[in-house]
């Protein structure tokens, strides 16, 4: 049996500011100071406030 998968995009699932914060904390938390990682989640969030 073969698995299928679908596209996920996180920015679909974020819909209030406090979603966003925790998310934004999070990805803070599990960066490690990865700058590239902080940068995407904050794309991410941008994507979900439309502003790209």
């Amino acid at each position: 049996m073969k698995t299928t998968t679908s596209p996920y995009d996180v920015a679909e699932h974020l819909r209030t500011h406090e979603e966003m914060a925790a998310y934004l904390e999070a990805c803070i938390e599990e960066a490690d100071g990865d700058a590239a990682f902080i940068a995407k989640a904050l794309g991410d969030i941008a994507r979900a406030q439309e502003m790209t």
